[in-house]
């Protein structure tokens, strides 16, 4: 993952990104524009010939994240074309990227943020004991509230935390008038993500910057997977 901050752009920058995923069978390029992105247009280069990823007008939308596989999973080359301007004015062409080797996400549709590993389903016990040992945050916490963004095809959980075990970055913060700790984590409209009570394990990964719910058990159900787990020797970490 990484960022890139182009100003003033004039003429073209072309970008290749090699990263170390020569094992990966696939790899998904994701890319965000800025907020502010403006003054150019990104392009995603194939056997010689340029795929429109992200147009100027584009860059201005939230959450607007393009998603897309990459042919060889050695290099990915982007090229970033500068838009005619008749002023100097200041432009900045911003981008955030992610590179994936989640083979589950290789296929031609990722209008529908494909990075996110959400499957709308309840997590079998393997994959919990897994969830806890992998994901970029694993806190206890309960729901405060439920939003939804059906345009962009999202609901956002608001969680009032109880305990931090994992955060990668500072998500879930305490906040200075309540002294409560709390954080959004988001999820996929289609998992119709409902407001219930009492206290949770929320697990998942961060995708630019945002967090993205995986296993979600209740608390106490968690529990009881893992010490039963653990008394066999089987649980993957200890938590």
């Amino acid at each position: 993952e990484g960022f890139l901050e182009w100003m003033y752009p004039a003429r073209a920058l072309r970008v290749v990104l090699e990263p170390n995923l020569s094992s990966a069978q696939h790899t998904t390029v994701c890319i965000k524009p800025a907020s502010d992105f403006q003054g150019a247009s990104i392009y995603v280069e194939r056997a010689g010939q340029l795929h429109l990823v992200v147009s100027e007008a584009e860059g201005a939308q939230p959450h607007h994240v393009s998603c897309f596989s990459a042919h060889t999973p050695q290099r990915v080359a982007l090229f970033l074309q500068a838009s005619p301007q008749r002023d100097i004015s200041r432009r900045t062409a911003s981008f955030q990227y992610e590179l994936l080797s989640n083979q589950s996400t290789a296929g031609p549709d990722f209008k529908k943020m494909a990075l996110v590993e959400a499957t709308c389903r309840p997590c079998d016990n393997v994959e919990l004991l897994m969830a806890i040992c992998s994901s970029d945050f694993v806190v206890k916490g309960s729901i405060r509230n439920v939003s939804h963004d059906s345009e962009n095809h999202v609901s956002q959980v608001d969680v009032s935390v109880q305990r931090v075990y994992r955060q990668k970055n500072r998500i879930f913060h305490q906040d200075e008038a309540s002294g409560e700790w709390r954080g959004p984590i988001r999820t996929l409209l289609q998992c119709q993500v409902k407001k219930g009570g009492g206290d949770f394990l929320f697990t998942g990964n961060e995708h630019f910057g945002e967090a993205w719910l995986g296993c979600a058990p209740r608390f106490k159900d968690f529990m009881f997977v893992y010490r039963a787990a653990r008394e066999r020797g089987a649980n993957p970490c200890e938590f």
